[in-house]
């Protein structure tokens, strides 16, 4: 599992937190998110490595993308509102994990073990949409 890094191909063309093809999965406690992490990281879904975010880079990193997003109207997408809900999540110390699941049975997969923990929030970023998972 690696730390999170915010790639430029993770942000909209406004600059906004959306990563394309990625389950985001919110856990109120660290050991919930890396217990899923290793889970995840043990089903070998995808080339892409599984990251694990401390509510501070959630904070610092995916938080901050949002910025003016909805100045001065605000944006006909649901990217700075999800983003926001993970801002207040991580303000109440949760952390999350991202997983590449970039069709619908490594959704299914990524959710599986998403399930065996108890989880706050899910989204998977699909182009154009962002999906509530439960």
């Amino acid at each position: 599992m690696k730390a999170f890094e915010l790639a430029p191909d993770m942000l909209t063309l406004a600059g906004v937190f959306y990563p394309t093809g990625y389950v985001f999965a919110m856990f109120p406690t660290e050991a919930d998110a890396r217990g899923v992490g290793t889970a995840l990281e043990r089903e070998h879904l995808s080339k892409q490595p599984i990251m694990l975010l401390s509510p501070q880079a959630i904070l610092e990193q995916v938080v901050r993308t949002v910025g003016s997003a909805d100045i001065p109207l605000p944006s006909a997408g649901t990217e700075a509102a999800t983003v926001r809900q993970y801002a207040a999540l991580a303000g109440q110390g949760h952390w999350a994990v991202m997983a590449h699941a970039p069709d619908a049975d490594d959704t299914e997969t990524v959710m599986r073990v998403v399930r065996q923990a108890p989880f706050s929030f899910a989204e998977k970023y699909r182009r154009l949409v962002i999906e509530d998972l439960a």
